[in-house]
């Protein structure tokens, strides 16, 4: 593999590119990281992409999932040492992880195996990207420093959907020289969501509800960062810049390409699939990251033949990809069973379409700017024709979802959370003659009262009996365990009502209202 080679004599540097075209020259893998998100709004995307045989993905699977991960970074051939990438990865993927094979596959049959990314200590994916990230940001801003291109500090800020809230805020806090603020939609997460996020300890992070949707802290995190009065600000009296740990950042997407490359691997050294043999993947879809990170796999040399897009009942993704028209202009934000794909504006969408138009920034360009403008954008047929030979996508309403939770128990005595739901159906519809990988992001138990309205046949928005109702989560989590007999609840989840609320802030959804409490906190 390209790991083991000289790689600065043999590749140069990689560089980073701006979807949108705005900046002159190409930056590094750290100097992206670092920055988050490029100047003018766009998105990094890598130069080039490494080329994998088949026999370098099946070699993966003789390593630990760490080696794994370092492997991969090298082919990009970031701009950071073979043993620092070596050390880094192996502190990002240990015990952290409640078990070794840290993203474990289960086969439900021959042809359906499901992907738990949720063994990291949020039971979320995000973990999967978020306790490599933090780690990577350090050493690429430490790089900065020593070669004099850099000599502030860094505020984090972050609008969750409920799981990368949390998972950042482990994988950042009390991480030295950078802060870091979650804001999340105000009674748009579950309890078991809210009291991850509030309880969070360490004294570099603050969390604040959030008056609206997710798409409206999303909106209000994106013209923060775009506000250059309040960047001068913050380098000015607080020598701090802000960046990113959503999947805007490349360092937060180019770790969820490792968990594609690593799954095939694993799949061929179980036997459930010969080497070279065509699989499909089906990830539940919010943001678009998880499964460009599957579509990237697929470039570097993964045989994935299709990606399934599931959505819910927001179902933007799915309209667009079976239309080529992005519509959010007349769309109603839908609240869900599956919160964390409760989502209408999905950023990633804009790499990926970058990618499909031949990098094209000047189409990139016009289109956010109608979406900005119009709510609204049409692609060229020509980019369409490439979506659709990529793409297939379903929405999954929320009855099918519930519905979903409570067949997947009763044929193969597995219980799924309500966003693997809306995957796994998403599959049955769409799928072919190819086994397919089912992306789980998340443990059952972060969404305990839709699992529990699920498995008693209540309907998505029906209350819960009242002394159901009256349980904590934590609480409702031990009845769901001894229904089922699936207690293994992770402690992260298990113990969240004996700590302690430190964070109660609700504030607006706007540019001002964020910045405000931005500054207030980092005057504390």
């Amino acid at each position: 593999m390209a790991h083991s080679l000289d790689r600065a004599e043999h590749f140069g540097q990689n560089g980073y590119l701006d979807t949108r075209g705005v900046a002159e020259t190409a930056v590094p893998f750290t100097q992206a990281v670092v920055d988050g998100l490029a100047q003018g709004g766009g998105l990094y995307v890598p130069e080039a992409l490494p080329a994998l045989s088949l026999d370098d993905i099946a070699a993966l699977a003789e390593m630990p999932y760490a080696q794994r991960a370092a492997a991969l970074y090298k082919a990009f051939n970031i701009d950071l040492p073979d043993e620092a990438i070596d050390e880094l990865m192996a502190r990002a993927y240990g015990d952290n992880f409640d078990d070794a094979a840290i993203c474990p596959i289960t086969s439900l049959d021959e042809n359906t195996h499901i992907l738990e990314l949720w063994h990291g200590p949020t039971s979320a994916f995000k973990d999967m990207a978020l306790q490599c990230l933090p780690h990577f940001f350090g050493a690429s801003a430490a790089k900065l420093r020593e070669e004099g291109t850099l000599d502030n500090e860094f505020m984090i800020l972050v609008a969750t959907s409920g799981d990368t809230g949390k998972a950042a805020l482990e994988g950042f806090k009390g991480v030295e020289g950078v802060s870091i603020g979650v804001l999340f939609p105000d009674g748009g997460v579950s309890d078991i969501q809210r009291k991850q996020m509030v309880t969070t300890t360490g004294d570099n992070v603050q969390v604040w509800a959030v008056r609206g949707n997710f798409d409206d802290c999303q909106t209000g995190v994106k013209r923060t960062f775009a506000d250059e009065a309040f960047a001068r600000h913050l380098i000015e009296d607080h020598r701090i810049a802000l960046s990113s740990a959503n999947s805007i950042n490349w360092g937060r997407l180019l770790p969820q390409v490792v968990y594609y490359l690593s799954s095939y691997a694993e799949l061929v050294a179980a036997g459930r699939i010969e080497l070279g043999d065509p699989i499909d993947v089906c990830v539940p879809t919010g943001n678009f990251g998880n499964i460009l990170a599957a579509w990237y796999a697929k470039q570097i040399g993964a045989p994935i033949e299709r990606l399934l897009c599931a959505s819910n009942d927001n179902r933007v993704l799915t309209d667009f990809i079976n239309t080529g028209t992005y519509d959010i202009s007349d769309r109603e934000f839908i609240l869900t069973s599956s919160p964390s794909m409760d989502i209408l504006v999905s950023s990633n969408l804009e790499r990926q379409l970058f990618e499909l138009t031949g990098r094209d920034g000047e189409a990139i360009s016009r289109w956010m700017a109608d979406l900005n403008e119009k709510r609204r954008f049409r692609i060229d047929a020509d980019t369409f024709a490439r979506v659709r030979e990529n793409f297939s996508a379903d929405s999954i309403d929320n009855d099918t979802c519930l519905a979903t939770i409570r067949e997947v128990l009763d044929a193969y005595d597995y219980l799924i959370d309500p966003h693997t739901a809306v995957a796994f159906a998403a599959a049955q519809n769409l799928r072919g003659d190819n086994p397919v990988l089912i992306a789980s992001t998340a443990h059952w138990a972060k969404f305990g009262d839709n699992v529990y309205r699920a498995l008693h046949g209540l309907a998505p928005h029906e209350a819960l009996p009242a002394e159901v109702a009256a349980l904590t989560g934590c609480e409702l989590n031990g009845l769901i365990a001894e229904e089922t007999g699936k207690d293994q609840i992770p402690a992260g989840l298990a113990q969240l009502d004996a700590m302690e609320v430190r964070f109660t802030e609700v504030i607006d959804s706007g540019t001002e209202a964020i910045e405000e409490a931005t500054d207030a906190f980092l005057s504390r």
